[in-house]
């Protein structure tokens, strides 16, 4: 793997020149080593869960409203992007009108305009299109469930409707990325072919050079549409390194600059040799998916999964961390103003554990069991392998619970996220084990809301509670923020209360640099802007 991965850099390098003598002139590269296990695919959506939407995402590929990631200081907000502004009908909320940026190009020339916004949500929403796109439909329908149509207005105006008023699609619409449509038709058609050298987006860098399995690399768009943010580097290089230690390898000989998520064991001595670490909240949730939608398995009782909940030492997991973690009790921060008053207080509580559990007929003679899909990598997951062994040995030592882990590579496990829980892809688990994200209304309605229970949405485990189904359809029509908020607030009590999830610990999103990067600012998003990002 070290010998590949320097190959890899040394060929980089040449292409880029910054090293040898085909060096045309010095340029400001940077590389990054991602927890992915393969580079996420370059057609315009991105697999790989969020972290592919990171970096084979938002950095080439734009959507029509943007994450603003310019502050480090609060939770990162919406901003304008392709589109200049967007309105909710007063008369019919299930539909918004978003105006379109004027003067925006895609990397090959092509302007981006309303053609080309109904050729992309073609491409994931109307089956049987020439330009279907089977796997980034397969994507985007994951995430976003609820869409009734859209239509062209005109050049620089277009109209989506909804299923129902959903107060928050303006959320749903930053995970539509719009491609070139040129880059589909250049390519013969095929998308496979498209795929092998990268389609064209709008964004602040575009695919340079990819190479199967090993790295993608980016270059600056000189005509980014966005003078105020345009980049400072001249590319990028993205290389998958799914192992933690031969990431920290790979920063410390300098053969990258910046890790995604370094093991926790080596944070001190990383900071002690001049590295930066840099840490932030961000709205990510580390937890295990119960199946509590499915017959037959010993998660269906609500007094099961609460018991779990008291049988976890979540500080024991933040000191494994290096306290790049903090214990998640719920679906947000504990700090949260919109967290509420749950009945339920989870901490490590063995005796209330036990009991709930001897309530629900497991005892020392008749212990619980359970299996669990886990991975050994990938975005957002941490470092999955060592949290999960010791949380199987906290549930062991203070309750009694026997856990059976399925290991599996990340993007095999993130199948189970689209399907329901009796399908192949849940592995006959109980449980799996996917990092997610806690950003918004939408985020809460992916994960939970029975409208989106696998396969026509993300509530993988097909949890149903009449309680925060009332709350939600408050949080959905709403156009004042206060009752939104007050609504949100009693959506998350009954989440707490009647646990779908085991809720582990929020990530506070690790990263390690060299020195000479500059300018980062680690935003408190999934996301980061880097084209802010320079090299000294």
């Amino acid at each position: 793997m070290k010998h590949r991965l320097a190959a890899v850099i040394l060929a980089a390098s040449v292409v880029t020149g910054t090293g040898g003598a085909l060096a045309q002139a010095p340029q400001k590269v940077l590389r990054i080593a991602m927890t992915a296990s393969d580079v996420p695919t370059t057609t315009g959506m991105p697999n790989n869960g969020f972290e592919g939407l990171r970096f084979l995402g938002y950095p080439i590929f734009e959507a029509l409203v943007l994450w603003d990631l310019a502050s480090a200081d609060r939770p990162a907000t919406l901003r304008p992007g392709l589109a200049e502004s967007w309105r909710q009908d007063p008369a019919d909320g299930r539909k918004w009108r978003f105006t379109l940026r004027q003067g925006v190009r895609f990397h090959d020339g092509t302007p981006f305009d309303a053609d080309a916004v109904i050729w992309n949500m073609d491409r994931f929403f109307r089956d049987g299109a020439p330009q279907m796109e089977a796997a980034g439909a397969a994507i985007v329908r994951g995430r976003v469930s609820g869409m009734a149509g859209y239509r062209k207005i005109d050049d620089r105006t277009v109209e989506f409707e909804t299923v129902r008023p959903l107060s928050y699609f303006p959320y749903l619409s930053t995970l539509f990325l719009f491609a070139s449509p040129k880059s589909w038709e250049d390519a013969g058609r095929d998308w496979a072919k498209v795929a092998q050298s990268g389609a064209a987006g709008t964004g602040p860098f575009r695919i340079a050079r990819f190479t199967p399995r090993q790295s993608v690399e980016l270059e600056r768009n000189p005509d980014y549409w966005d003078k105020a943010n345009a980049p400072k580097l001249d590319r990028i290089l993205l290389l998958p390194i799914p192992e933690a230690n031969t990431r920290l390898a790979a920063l410390r000989s300098g053969q990258v600059d910046w890790i995604e998520v370094p093991p926790s064991d080596g944070i001190p001595s990383l900071k002690q040799a001049g590295f930066k670490v840099v840490t932030n909240s961000y709205p990510h949730v580390w937890p295990w998916v119960f199946a509590a939608g499915k017959q037959g398995t010993p998660v269906a009782d609500v007094r099961v999964r609460q018991a779990l909940n008291y049988c976890v030492d979540r500080e024991a997991l933040v000191a494994l961390l290096n306290g790049t973690a903090e214990p998640a009790v719920g679906f947000y921060n504990a700090s949260n103003p919109l967290f509420g008053k749950p009945g339920n207080a989870y901490r490590l509580d063995p005796e209330r554990g036990r009991a709930l559990l001897a309530d629900a007929g497991y005892t020392a003679q008749k212990p619980l069991k359970l299996t669990v899909g886990i991975s050994t990598s990938g975005s957002g997951q941490m470092l999955p392998l060592p949290m999960n062994e010791l949380v199987q040995e906290s549930l062991r030592e203070h309750c009694g619970v026997q856990v059976e882990f399925r290991t599996v590579e990340w993007n095999t496990l993130l199948a189970g996220l689209r399907n329901p829980p009796e399908s192949p892809a849940w592995l006959g688990a109980d449980a799996l084990n996917i990092s997610l994200v806690s950003s918004d209304p939408s985020a809460m309605a992916r994960w939970f809301l029975a409208a989106n229970a696998a396969p026509n949405g993300s509530n993988a485990g097909r949890w149903n509670d009449p309680g925060f189904e009332k709350a939600f359809a408050e949080v959905e029509t709403a156009t004042d923020p206060a009752r939104a908020a007050a609504a949100l607030t009693q959506a998350h009590e009954r989440i707490v209360d009647d646990a779908p999830w085991l809720f582990i610990v929020h990530d506070l999103n690790p990263r390690a640099m060299s020195g000479k990067v500059t300018g980062f600012v680690s935003a408190q998003s999934w996301f980061q802007d880097l084209a802010r990002v320079d090299v000294k």
